[in-house]
């Protein structure tokens, strides 16, 4: 059986898509300046739709770009996006940005990691966060979500898990409403099993920190996402770099001095 046989037709697949970002026909066609009535005869398979009304449907129902190429192939259509290796020649302006980004971060930890969370590239500084971890969480695929809540990775150094766990869960199910992917859906009942407990009230500040034992000191970070959102190549839209800076005066200097970068230049 071909690819495009065992594939649903992409009427199917772009009522999928809606239901999943809980539009009505209605809200969509409005919304995509489509009638109600051709769009419902897109997803019954009664219309075959253009390239562009494909594009212009998975814009309006923020389709990831890889879910847009399976769109295209299912229409019978050529795919729009570019799925670069991250070797590849082509990709080496997004090999230099991403570590120009984890340079820069240091002295402070920083990662990159695809869509499905596995660790892609870090900086030297990121071995502040896994000192200690089971060697079977730090082979190659390294899942940065396994590797925090696992009981032989960071889950025991952490002294906020509950709030931290959720936080990370909730991520997590966010990426999966939005993606659909089913492993990502896996990975979220796999780490919704492990211990752990989850912190049933609402964050009071801006944003979760991380609180981490290292030896008798405990750091405290913030973690910022940086991604490639114009990127047109699956490979690098994929892709997000996640940094953790230094919540107070005393994590900062901990971790220079655990790095062996140099003091903060004293203000003023």
């Amino acid at each position: 059986m071909s690819d495009n046989a065992a594939r649903p037709p992409v009427g199917v697949l772009l009522r999928d898509w809606r239901r999943r970002r809980r539009l009505s026909q209605l809200e969509l066609s409005i919304e995509a300046e489509v009638s109600t009535r051709h769009l419902s005869f897109v997803e019954t398979g009664r219309a075959r739709p253009s390239r562009t009304m494909i594009l212009r449907l998975a814009d309006h129902l923020d389709v990831p770009l890889r879910e847009r190429n399976a769109l295209l192939l299912a229409a019978g259509l050529a795919p729009a996006y570019s799925a670069l290796a991250l070797d590849d020649a082509g990709m080496a302006p997004v090999r230099e940005a991403v570590d120009l980004v984890l340079r820069g971060f240091e002295p402070y930890p920083a990662a990159v990691i695809d869509r499905r969370w596995n660790l892609v590239a870090a900086n030297r500084s990121a071995d502040v966060l896994t000192a200690g971890a089971a060697e079977h969480l730090l082979g190659p695929p390294l899942n940065v979500l396994r590797l925090s809540l696992h009981p032989d990775g960071m889950a025991p150094r952490v002294v906020n898990l509950p709030q931290w766990r959720s936080h990370l869960l909730h991520r997590l199910a966010h990426d999966v409403r939005q993606t659909g992917d089913p492993e990502l859906e896996r990975l979220h009942e796999e780490l919704s099993a492990l211990p752990g407990g989850r912190d049933a009230s609402p964050p009071t500040g801006i944003a979760v920190p991380l609180r981490l034992r290292h030896g008798d000191t405990e750091l405290a970070f913030l973690s910022t996402v940086t991604t490639f959102g114009s990127a047109l190549d699956l490979t690098a839209a994929e892709l997000s770099i996640e940094a953790f800076l230094p919540a107070d005066a005393r994590t900062a200097s901990a971790v220079r001095e655990l790095t062996g970068a140099a003091p903060e230049p004293a203000s003023g």
